[in-house]
């Protein structure tokens, strides 16, 4: 008995042992692949061009590099870095707006009315939901150009607030946390139904708005594809359609177009940097928000 007590426990060390490995094996194949590369990439403008290629990848340069980074990058077309990021924050935050007026009040309506062709609309909404959005990008080109709005503001921002999935997590939302009898004797109170939206749906529904919003902006922040076939002018650009002239621009990727420009590696990469930051700030200051509302969410009957 005891000899079988001893064999046990040793197999149950050697299990446990395993299984640590493997999850350490995971966790360094994560770090190798995931957070190497952002390390790199927030060192990089610390060196110049010919120190990433001869200093050790991980490695820091000095402070003074990169705002001789900054100042090639400001410098560029006449500061036309800033104007790409003026327009991310019109586009994005112009069809936020106009997502969260849409979404909201479709969800609600999907969740708790009911009306012919209720559920034709929700098969709908799922079905746009999970198709590719490359895949609506030539609809979306021909459409805009019927109405004229190829190369305006309208031609982003209105696509833009085009978010099935936005309208879904508020469905999801509504028909899960919001009890019904408490519709029920408001209606029997006497309020109408737009008074049930904005007096009773609407408050209670700040987290899923928090989350709504949250991923509208971050998905139109960092959306290319369709600003990139529907602004002519690079004055028009997102950032993110302009980070893809900037990489024109480095004579590494492309030796001719950046022939005689100050923009190298280190001025890309501080561009990238630039880029993501307005979505790790927003991810920062709403993360509590977004835990705290989702678990909010979860404990409602």
């Amino acid at each position: 008995m005891t000899l079988n007590s001893t064999r046990l426990a040793s197999t149950g060390k050697a299990s446990r042992f395993a299984s640590t490995l493997i999850v350490v094996l995971i966790l360094a194949l994560l770090l190798v692949f995931f957070v190497l590369p952002v390390i790199w990439l927030v060192l990089a403008p610390t060196k110049t061009a010919g120190e990433l290629l001869n200093q050790p990848p991980l490695s820091f340069g000095a402070f003074s590099n990169i705002g001789l980074a900054f100042s090639h990058l400001a410098s560029f077309e006449g500061g036309i870095v800033f104007v790409w990021l003026k327009n991310s924050a019109i586009y994005s935050g112009g069809s936020l707006i106009l997502t969260l007026a849409t979404s909201i009040p479709a969800g609600y309506a999907l969740a708790l009315t009911r009306f012919r062709g209720r559920k034709v609309l929700l098969t709908i909404t799922l079905l746009v939901m999970i198709m590719p959005s490359a895949s609506l990008v030539l609809p979306l080109f021909l459409e805009l150009n019927l109405f004229g709005l190829i190369g305006t503001v309208w031609s982003i921002i209105l696509p833009f607030s085009f978010f099935p999935f936005g309208v879904y997590l508020v469905y999801i939302y509504f028909a899960t946390s919001l009890p019904s009898e408490m519709l029920e004797a408001a209606r029997i109170d006497g309020a109408t139904e737009w008074q049930l939206f904005t007096r009773i749906a609407l408050p209670l529904a700040k987290p899923v708005v928090a989350l709504v919003a949250f991923f509208s902006f971050v998905g139109n922040w960092n959306n290319f594809f369709l600003p990139y076939l529907v602004l002519p002018s690079s004055n028009q650009f997102p950032i993110q359609v302009g980070l893809n002239q900037l990489l024109s621009s480095t004579p590494s990727f492309n030796p001719l177009a950046g022939k005689g420009l100050d923009i190298q590696s280190p001025e890309l990469a501080l561009s990238i940097i630039i880029a993501i930051l307005p979505v790790l700030v927003v991810f920062l200051f709403s993360q509590r928000a977004l835990v705290s509302g989702m678990l909010a969410g979860s404990t409602k009957g």
